[in-house]
């Protein structure tokens, strides 16, 4: 199969690493020294603004407004039949923007998130086993034919991912601003304690997990949070009233309070299928 990867980041570089071995890999990325070093693993480079008519499918692994004028750059060169997908993490302003510009070229849009990543960026970065028992959110708009959906699937499934989720927009953005998003704002917000220039002799993994998502792309992010802004202010509203009773009971010496809270907590953990 040929696949354009436009994006040659830690997910689009690491996609082009997994899939090289059994796809032929087109990309393409405004960083030189990147181009350079995706051709060095056998990735064809082509701008965008070349011929892709011979593409399958084209993997858009930038950020959301970049990926969508980038969607409508490339639907109408791929022509009728071919498949996008767009790799960001929000979905709603993404897919509706980028699926009517597929459809408009006779094409198939598909929203797509893999949940895998690390704390540090660049093709250089990438890995050919970051997807390994990891999970794919797609969002296919309706309607979306059978064929390029389980076109989509198999391509992801190569790249090792482990489980292919189907979710819509609304819920993607709902429930990431939840499990990825607030993650990293609280990270963001505990490392700049005073307390933490200071922790080494005093921390051991519960001061690890807590700080590993500390460090953003700060431009990438910003857009990222701003997009999902209502999902996000919701989280933050409820983590903020959690923390405000804990603080309360705190403050207050008010142990039975305290022990109700985190046997509340303690609960909710037991819950949780981790």
């Amino acid at each position: 199969m040929n696949i354009y990867l436009v994006g040659l980041g830690l997910i689009g570089g690491s996609l082009a690493k997994a899939l090289i071995a059994s796809d032929r890999v087109c990309g393409w990325d405004t960083d030189a020294e990147t181009r350079r070093a995706a051709a060095a693993l056998g990735v064809e480079i082509r701008s965008p603004d070349a011929d892709l008519a011979d593409i399958d499918i084209a993997l858009i692994g930038l950020y959301p407004a970049a990926t969508v004028a980038t969607v409508a750059t490339v639907a109408p060169k791929l022509g009728a039949g071919k498949i996008v997908v767009d790799l960001c993490g929000v979905k709603r302003t993404v897919v509706a923007a980028a699926a009517e510009i597929c459809a408009a070229a006779s094409g198939h849009f598909i929203g797509g998130h893999p949940m895998a990543g690390r704390e540090i960026s660049g093709f250089g970065a990438a890995r050919a086993d970051l997807f390994v028992k990891a999970s794919m959110l797609l969002c296919p708009p309706e309607p979306t034919a059978d064929a390029a959906l389980a076109t989509v699937k198999q391509l992801f499934r190569r790249a090792g991912f482990q489980q292919i989720v189907i979710t819509t927009p609304d819920e993607h953005d709902r429930l990431i601003a939840h499990t990825s998003q607030l993650a990293h704002l609280l990270s963001s917000s505990y490392v700049k304690s005073p307390a933490a220039r200071r922790h080494a002799g005093f921390s051991a993994g519960s001061f690890r997990d807590l700080t590993r998502v500390a460090k953003m792309n700060t431009d990438l992010w910003t857009e990222l949070f701003l997009a999902n802004r209502d999902n996000l202010t919701a989280e933050l509203d409820r983590v903020i009233a959690e923390l405000s009773a804990y603080r309360t009971a705190v403050a207050a010496n008010d142990a039975p309070r305290l022990r109700q809270l985190i046997d509340a907590g303690n609960a909710a953990k037991e819950g949780l299928d981790i």
